[in-house]
C-alpha cells in the first residue's frame, strides 16, 4: 500500500486535501467538551453593613449566616471574607454534579433562618444570593484615552449601560463593576457644629429618611363624586430628592424660636461616589473594570465569546472619548 502512494504523489495529495476538508467540516459539529463538570457549583451571599469594621461584620453578619447554612445538603465547604468597608461575601461550595438551581434554593432557605438575627441596617441594604464563581472569567476595561471622563463617570456608565445587558448573557452568572463606585449624595458632617447644637448623627439620618421619600398623593375627582364631575386627576407630589440644594435644605430640627436647623448648617453636601475604596486603572488612566463570572455548569468558551460580542456591540454606542 505504501508503494502505491509513493509512486502516485498526486493521488496522495488529493486524498490528504480531502481528509483536511472532512476534518474541518466535522470540527464545526464536534462538542466543545465531552467531559463532566469537575468544578463544584458555588453560591455566593453578599451584603454590606454600612459603617462597620471587619470584626463587627464577622460577628454580626457572617457568623449568624454561617451557622444557619452549615450542614445544608450536599455542601462541601464554605468560607467568607469581611472587609473594613462593611462588605461581606460568603461562598458556599457544593458537590460536583449537583444542580446549581437546587443548591441556590437550599441556601436561600437556610439563610432565611438567620435573617431575623441580622442588624436592621443589613436587612435594609439587602442581601444578594446568587450562583457565582470566586474567580472572574474575564475583565473588560472601560477607559477614556484622552481622559475626557473620570473614573466616577466611567463606573456609572458601566452600571447603567453595561451591567444589565452583560448579566443577561448566557453563561454569565455574576457581573461586578470595579472603579469608583456608583453615584451617591454624600454628607460630610462637622463634629464641632454638631456638638455645639447638640445634634447627633442618627437625628440627621432620621431626617433624611423621613423627608427623602416617595409621597403618593392620591386622586381628585375619583368615584364616588357629585353629578357634573367629568374628570379624575392624579395628584403628583414631590418625590425623592435629586439635587445637592434639595438635600442641603432638609430640616434636621425646629428650634423654639421658629428657626430651622438644616443639613447645610451642619454638613457639606456633594454628589460623589458611594465608596472610595477601589480605584480602576488601564495603562495608568482612570478606568471602570467590568468583571464577569461564569455561571456554574455553563460553557466558558461560549460565555466568553458571547460577552466579547456584546462588548463590541455596545462599543458602537459609546460617546466620544470612551473606549
Amino acid at each position: 500500500m505504501s508503494r502505491f502512494f509513493i509512486h502516485r504523489p498526486i493521488v496522495s495529495m488529493v486524498i490528504a486535501i480531502i481528509m483536511v476538508i472532512l476534518g474541518l467540516v466535522a470540527m464545526a459539529d464536534l462538542p466543545i467538551s465531552q467531559f463532566p463538570n469537575i468544578t463544584p457549583p458555588e453560591i455566593s451571599i453578599s451584603t454590606t453593613y454600612v459603617g462597620a469594621d471587619a470584626i463587627t461584620v464577622m460577628e454580626a453578619v457572617a457568623t449568624p449566616i454561617e451557622q444557619a447554612i452549615s450542614g445544608v445538603e450536599d455542601m462541601i465547604y464554605m468560607y467568607s471574607t469581611n472587609a473594613n468597608n462593611g462588605m461581606m461575601n460568603l461562598y458556599v461550595d457544593f458537590e460536583p454534579g449537583t444542580d446549581p438551581n437546587t443548591d441556590q434554593i437550599l441556601t436561600q432557605m437556610r439563610y432565611s433562618q438567620s435573617e431575623a438575627q441580622l442588624p436592621i441596617d443589613v436587612r435594609n441594604f439587602g442581601v444578594t444570593i446568587q450562583q457565582a464563581s470566586s474567580s472572574p472569567l474575564a475583565l473588560f476595561s472601560l477607559y477614556s484615552p484622552d481622559e475626557t471622563y473620570d473614573a466616577l463617570f466611567l463606573s456609572n456608565y458601566a452600571y447603567i449601560n453595561v451591567f444589565s445587558p452583560m448579566s443577561r448573557v448566557n453563561g454569565i452568572g455574576q457581573v461586578q463593576i470595579f472603579g469608583a463606585g456608583e453615584y451617591a449624595m454624600r454628607l460630610w458632617v462637622n463634629p464641632e457644629t454638631l456638638a455645639k447644637l447638640q445634634i447627633t448623627v442618627p437625628e440627621i439620618v432620621n431626617a433624611i429618611e423621613t423627608q427623602n421619600t416617595v409621597n403618593p398623593a392620591g386622586q381628585l375627582g375619583a368615584e364616588p363624586v357629585p353629578p357634573g364631575q367629568q374628570f379624575t386627576y392624579t395628584v403628583r407630589a414631590q418625590g425623592r430628592l435629586k439635587t445637592v440644594e434639595e438635600f442641603e435644605n432638609i430640616v434636621v430640627r425646629a428650634t423654639p424660636d421658629g428657626s430651622f436647623v438644616r443639613v447645610k448648617d451642619v454638613a457639606r453636601v456633594d454628589l460623589g461616589a458611594q465608596t472610595y475604596n477601589l480605584i480602576g486603572r488601564y495603562n495608568g488612566k482612570p478606568a471602570a473594570l467590568v468583571a464577569i463570572y461564569q455561571q456554574p455548569g455553563s460553557n466558558a468558551i461560549g460565555a466568553m465569546n458571547a460577552a466579547t460580542e456584546l462588548m463590541e456591540q455596545l462599543k458602537t454606542q459609546f460617546p466620544d472619548g470612551l473606549d
